[in-house]
């Protein structure tokens, strides 16, 4: 089963470690053995933290335009809501969920324009689009897809600005660079070889420092310290 899934992560910290806003979207497809993307989109975002599930709609659309490159059987979004099919979302199956009366209203928010990009692919395409969320691994993969892609545009923007910045990355992961970009591996149990990528085609990397830490307020989560090279 070859599966398109999209997620965002990674985030501009303050100093007191809170996310201010999320760095990158990546859409990824997703072949077996399903370790690493086959292929990817990738943008940078940086959405404000607060309103984190408007990047939801966005994700969907980066599916769709993958879709129009690479077949696919089936479209994976991070969104938790027990593999329904997006089609068939509707605001009064909101109540028999176990959700927040604020993500009640998030998601009342995005469902139409959600409904719309959904309905597009499956017309266009004949995939449908499952409201899997974090217990599927192309999410997962688009996850770390995304936040090592965000790790190379936050590095841009140091340098651009000439100042530090503390990037947060996703949950349970850690960072390798090569001669040609970054790897973000996952550090959870049983997915020690799952991971994504990204290319550092403009040399970013080479004009920057960047330590490594974990994030003091927030258990399972580690965080990069980028400064521009003097």
């Amino acid at each position: 089963m070859r599966v398109i899934a999209a997620d965002s992560s990674a985030a501009i910290l303050s100093d007191k470690f809170k996310a201010l806003s999320i760095v990158a979207t990546a859409s990824v497809l997703v072949n077996p053995p399903y370790r690493e993307p086959t292929a990817c989109l990738a943008e940078p975002i940086f959405a404000d933290a607060d309103e984190g599930h408007e990047v939801i709609v966005h994700e969907a659309e980066l599916c769709r335009a993958l879709l129009g490159k690479f077949k696919a059987d089936i479209v994976h979004l991070d969104m938790s809501l027990g593999s329904i099919s997006l089609e068939e979302l509707s605001p009064i199956q909101f109540s028999n969920m176990n959700l927040s009366s604020r993500a009640k209203q998030h998601l009342l928010k995005i469902l139409p324009r959600l409904r719309k990009v959904a309905n597009e692919i499956t017309q266009k395409y004949g995939v449908e689009v499952l409201a899997v969320g974090k217990e599927s691994i192309p999410v997962r993969i688009a996850e770390l897809t995304s936040g090592a892609h965000a790790i190379l545009y936050a590095c841009e923007k140091t340098v651009k600005e000439n100042k530090p910045m503390l990037l947060g990355l996703p949950s349970k992961c850690q960072p390798r660079q090569d001669t040609k970009g970054v790897y973000l591996y996952s550090l959870i149990t049983a997915e020690h070889d799952v991971r994504g990528y990204a290319e550092d085609t403009k040399g970013i990397l080479r004009k920057v420092v960047v330590s490594e830490m974990l994030n003091p307020v927030a258990r399972g989560f580690r965080s990069l310290k980028i400064a521009p090279k003097i």
